[in-house]
């Protein structure tokens, strides 16, 4: 049962290819399709403030369950009225189940048919991850989308590993689902929607089995997990069109942690409509900037005396003010400005292209700037 206040809408198709924009109507407000959703893991999307993601023109943020669970608890966050009082944030939120983070823990976790037990990163204390754990966490936390824990493969790894994740994914999916049912039959309209996860790795046949196990739950959404793991580009676009085409029609579809600039472009062909990525912010910090004539390193001798912008073609304030001379002191001094300018302008970049792409969309026009201006990787 799909919450009242939860709905998506197709506004526009491209005949040419598989891609698509939609309106996603959620209790805090609408979400223009294909959105990209900044990662805010621990409830705040490093170097920028909410008043400047505002500005850029986000409109779904990304929070992390793990990292919110050990630090500040999610009870914290509860009382504090959710994520959306907590951090000062009122417009949508999507809560990832925290199963990427717990996989990473190599040897500080175990899998079990009760869930995951894990040792915190911080202090070495033991917890468990069960399905109906997690989604306890992330009814506290109070985002509008939510997501069952899952299991994530990394790449690469034999096929017998993917099949025993999509299995597990399976059972996972079914407990989080039945747990949501049983809330929503007891508290009424339900106010958080609920994505399952597809895994299978790089195998189409463990995708489709894994597919055919969540459409017989039925979710309010689809989440394509496992395809930012190492593989590579050709076979996650490939994975991920096949994977979309499985997919029900009326239901969004989110690539789970994939964006590279060519990765939207090319993820939106292919019928994609949800997106996130730590790069834009991760390399911002370390230095990297994405602009129109590719990556930039700041950092690089070469532009100690540049006094051009960061990116000449970019109207960002960052490029409207600043000199890539003195982006580059900042960095090398390592100066906290320095990875809020460059994450400012990478921000606004990723979210330019998208209302790009959605414009062309919406105009017709989507197939002729996909092939005219397809960026590289």
């Amino acid at each position: 049962m799909t919450p009242d206040n939860f709905r998506f809408e197709i506004v526009a198709s491209d005949p040419s290819s598989r891609a698509r924009a939609g309106i996603l109507h959620t209790p805090h407000g609408p979400v223009e399709t294909p959105t990209f959703m900044p990662v805010g893991t621990a409830a705040t999307v490093k170097a920028a403030t909410q008043d400047d993601l505002e500005g850029l023109g986000a409109q779904m943020l990304l929070a992390n369950t793990y990292h919110l669970y050990l630090r500040p608890g999610h009870e914290v966050v509860r009382a504090a009225g959710g994520l959306h009082g907590f951090m000062a944030w009122p417009h949508p939120i999507l809560t990832d189940s925290g199963g990427f983070q717990v996989m990473s823990l190599e040897g500080l976790r175990k899998i079990t048919d009760d869930g995951v037990w894990f040792q915190s990163h911080l202090d070495g204390s033991s917890h468990l991850f069960s399905p109906e754990r997690v989604m306890e966490i992330q009814t506290a936390l109070g985002a509008d989308v939510i997501v069952p824990l899952d299991e994530c493969v990394e790449f690469p790894a034999g096929v017998e590993r993917f099949e025993r994740a999509v299995k597990t994914t399976s059972r996972w999916a079914e407990r989080s689902h039945r747990f949501v049912a049983e809330q929503r039959d007891r508290d009424g309209a339900a106010a958080q929607a609920l994505f399952g996860i597809v895994q299978g790795g790089v195998h189409p046949e463990l995708r489709r089995r894994s597919v055919e196990d969540l459409l017989a739950l039925g979710f309010d959404g689809y989440a394509i997990g496992g395809l930012s793991v190492g593989e590579p580009k050709p076979e996650t676009y490939e994975l991920a069109q096949f994977t979309a085409e499985l997919l029900p029609v009326e239901k969004p579809r989110y690539l789970m942690g994939v964006g590279t600039p060519a990765d939207l472009w090319e993820a939106v062909a292919r019928g994609i409509d949800m997106m996130d990525c730590v790069l834009p912010t991760r390399n911002a910090r370390s230095g990297y900037a994405f602009t129109s004539e590719g990556k930039v390193v700041i950092k690089n001798a070469r532009y100690s005396r540049d006094a051009g912008p960061l990116d000449a073609s970019c109207p960002c304030r960052v490029c409207r003010r600043y000199s890539r001379s003195y982006l580059r002191h900042l960095v090398q001094s390592n100066e906290m400005l320095g990875a809020m300018l460059l994450t400012h302008h990478n921000l606004h970049f990723y979210l330019d292209t998208m209302r790009r792409i959605r414009q062309a969309l919406v105009r017709g026009v989507f197939y002729t700037l996909f092939s005219e201006l397809r960026p590289g990787p």
